[in-house]
């Protein structure tokens, strides 16, 4: 590993900590009625934690930019998938 690319224990840590809060919220919203904002919160948070495993954990902050761009294309497709299950559920 490259050390310009290092990564401290003490920010594994501290984003561990995060997941963990992030979690219980998760938890938490659960149990909470917003209607239909339930699941757009649910996924916020669950896309925020993506966000921080992917970055911190599996060192994407620091990969070539191929490698972002392949993502990038996933997180994409997603989208699109998530886009078109709502609205088929939604327009029924």
């Amino acid at each position: 590993m490259n050390h310009e690319n290092h990564i401290s224990n003490t920010t594994y840590i501290l984003v561990w900590l995060g997941l963990m809060v992030l979690t219980s919220l998760t938890v938490s919203v659960a149990g909470i009625n917003l209607g239909a904002y339930t699941l757009i919160v649910a996924l916020t948070i669950a896309a925020v934690k993506v966000f921080l495993v992917s970055a911190i954990f599996m060192h994407l902050k620091f990969a070539d930019p191929i490698f972002k761009i392949f993502v990038a294309i996933v997180v994409l497709t997603l989208i699109v998938i998530f886009l078109l299950t709502f609205l088929d559920y939604f327009f029924r």
